[in-house]
């Protein structure tokens, strides 16, 4: 009963989505003010009806309700209840409807928080999000249902993916959704300006929290992904450059430079055709992401589904609302000329190169994730495009992006002097000189990435810490605590970047690899430490039976970790998985598999000393931290300090 509650919640949100898309939109075009205010009722009541759905969803997986073909195939009533609930999103179909809700979710937020919206902005603004609805919820009625019954429903079910059996992964679809729709608001107040033909400060103000809180999820979710890439796949690494892991880099690049060009549309009313762009190319590119897991295009270890009929499905609806936003771009590209002029030097010039770099970069990364399949397509030849030609290709924009940076953040609007700036960097500057210059100098036989980290990293968080005391004027330490929230956020943000750049080059210039066959009771050393395979059982977990081993790590003769590292089978899923042992430690991790024992009876293991790694992470958690002390300054909540333009006020197209 539940589930047929379900379906039809699904089926009445389809028909309100279409109600949101059609009557507002009639409404701004007639001015009719009835037909406008129709939108908020409707994206509430969208909103709740896709929450009831996925309610219903989730309570089949809770219960392990196995007349649902979709519970079948991706829960088992061993599995433990965190992961039962999170299977709920751990395929195809039920993660395509926590889709729709985040879709509805942002724009029932829109309805709520949007008081102070135009009445005809609101409108339309809802009435897109509605679209991207109408969109998808076809193609989860038409084409991914995951309400479908089984007439004769199995014992128990076949289990869900044991890769995606952690905490990590439990996570991080939720977070990455939250961030890829959350951008769709961006696009919705980007083709609702181009309908009006306005684009104006009040619009750069509007669209900035939307951006924000997409960016900040994004963030989180590529962050936790990294994280359960690192310690779950047993490789050690936290990037592969894999076509997923691409498909969410792209639009959170673009995010980021959609955030710092609004800022100039909103300071400055320049940059506005370039801003409208922005959202138009961050939604369509967390439309090439959802395709690439979806389509089979190309083959991933995060990858949903393999169908090509799907990806045709969604290759449309990509085609119709990103090749739609920019006909219309191209048609209203007159109607936003920019009011402000500035100089070379100066903070617009600064985004403006920021925008650029990030832009680029992510072209290059488009490029770099769908050219094997155009080889293919185009020329019958089989190409493999790796890490090596993206740290390659995509390593000089963060160089450049990180020595701009502090200076760009520092330079006044419209006209600055370079030479005042960098003076007051100076100290910023020299201090990351000699600290590079010292790891530089004591190194011995280690690339040069190493120093090169420590000089941008440091460059990066002194030159953010510079800025913000800046920002204190005569005042000094005694107004830092009352500046407001953004300058902090700002600040924290470009910190936490800081931190990541010199984490990444650190772990890759610094770090200590081995593998051998351990002998049960023999030490070894690796790097400073010496290590000690003590003994190897085996255990049974509650879905799960696993090979672990023990393994006693000292350094120096005293006792440093007991890491136990396991190969684990999953019975139902016939399916290995290996858990990587980790002693976590701020300056360097030291990671331990074990793999298969071999013919004189040792063990394959594998032992990674890998500086700081937690840095990567703890710096993504400051850029995280520091969008929402941003997203908490009440000047940038939605249409804070905005006008309310009554529906009069606003032209005609």
């Amino acid at each position: 009963m539940i589930t047929e509650l379900g379906h039809f919640a699904l089926i009445l949100a389809f028909l309100v989505a279409i109600v949101q898309t059609v009557v507002p939109l009639v409404g701004a075009a007639k001015r009719w003010p009835g037909w406008m205010a129709a939108a908020e009722p409707a994206a509430s009541a969208q909103f709740l009806l896709t929450l009831t759905a996925f309610g219903a969803l989730t309570w089949a997986f809770v219960t392990s309700d196995f007349s649902l073909q979709l519970v079948v195939a991706n829960s088992h009533s061993a599995k433990p209840m965190l992961y039962k609930i999170s299977g709920t999103w751990g395929n195809h179909e039920g993660s395509m409807l926590l889709w729709v809700l985040i879709v509805s979710l942002f724009g029932a937020m829109a309805a709520w928080f949007g008081g102070n919206l135009p009445p005809t902005l609101k409108a339309r603004v809802l009435a897109v999000q509605g679209a991207i609805g109408v969109a998808f919820f076809a193609f989860i009625l038409f084409t991914s249902n995951p309400f479908l019954r089984l007439a004769v429903p199995p014992f128990d079910g076949q289990d869900l993916n044991p890769l995606l059996q952690d905490p990590g992964l439990a996570f991080h679809p939720p977070f990455l959704y939250l961030g890829y729709v959350g951008l769709s608001m961006a696009f919705s107040f980007a083709v609702a300006a181009l309908i009006e033909g306005r684009v104006d400060a009040a619009w750069g103000r509007w669209v900035r929290p939307w951006t924000l809180a997409a960016w900040i999820f994004l963030t989180i979710g590529i962050a936790l992904g990294s994280w359960w890439a690192y310690y779950e796949l047993g490789w050690g690494g936290f990037w592969f450059w894999d076509p997923v892991e691409n498909a969410s880099f792209m639009p959170w690049l673009l995010a980021a430079a959609l955030l710092h060009s609004a800022i100039v549309v909103e300071k400055r009313e320049s940059l506005k055709s370039w801003t409208i762009l922005l959202a138009i190319l961050a939604f369509g590119f967390s439309l090439v992401g959802t395709f690439i897991v979806r389509s089979g295009l190309l083959t991933s270890v995060h990858a949903f589904a393999n169908d090509p009929e799907r990806g045709v499905f969604i290759l449309i609806i990509m085609g119709f609302f990103t090749g739609g936003a920019l006909t219309l771009f191209a048609a209203r590209a007159q109607a936003m000329e920019a009011k402000g002029v500035f100089g070379m030097i100066s903070r617009e010039s600064a985004l403006v190169a920021n925008n650029i770099l990030l832009a680029v970069g992510c072209f290059v990364v488009f490029v770099g994730t769908l050219w094997p399949v155009v080889a293919e397509m185009l020329f019958d030849r089989k190409l493999s495009v790796g890490p090596p030609f993206f740290d390659m290709a995509f390593t000089p924009f963060v160089i450049v992006l990180a020595l701009i940076l502090p200076i760009g953040s520092m330079l006044p609007w419209k006209r600055g002097v370079l030479g005042r700036v960098t003076r007051r960097l100076l100290p910023a500057f020299g201090l990351a000189l000699a600290l590079g210059g010292l790891v530089w100098a004591t190194q011995t036989g280690r690339s040069a990435l190493g120093p090169l980290g420590v000089f941008l990293g440091t460059w990066v968080v002194a030159g953010a810490l510079v800025d913000l005391w800046s920002r204190t004027g005569s005042a000094g330490a005694r107004r830092l605590l009352r500046l407001p929230r953004a300058d902090w956020g700002k600040a924290v943000a470009h910190a936490g970047l800081g931190v990541t750049i010199f984490a990444i080059c650190g772990l890759i210039a610094w770090q200590d690899e081995d593998i051998r066959v351990a002998q049960p009771g023999a030490p070894f050393q690796v790097g400073a430490y010496t290590l000690v395979l003590d003994d190897v059982v085996q255990v049974e977990g509650p879905n799960y039976l696993s090979t672990m081993g023990h393994i006693r790590a000292e350094k120096n003769g005293r006792f440093v970790a007991d890491l136990f590292p396991e190969k684990r089978i999953y019975p139902v899923a016939q399916m290995p998985t290996t858990e990587a042992a980790i002693d976590y430690r701020m300056a360097r991790d030291l990671y331990v598999v074990i793999g298969d024992q071999q013919a004189d009876g040792g063990w394959t293991v594998r032992t990674y000393i890998k500086p700081f790694a937690n840095w990567i992470w703890t710096g993504c958690i400051l850029m995280a931290l520091g969008g929402v002390l941003s997203l908490s300054d009440r000047r940038f909540r939605v249409a804070a300090g905005a006008r309310r333009a009554p529906a009069a006020g606003v032209p005609a197209e």
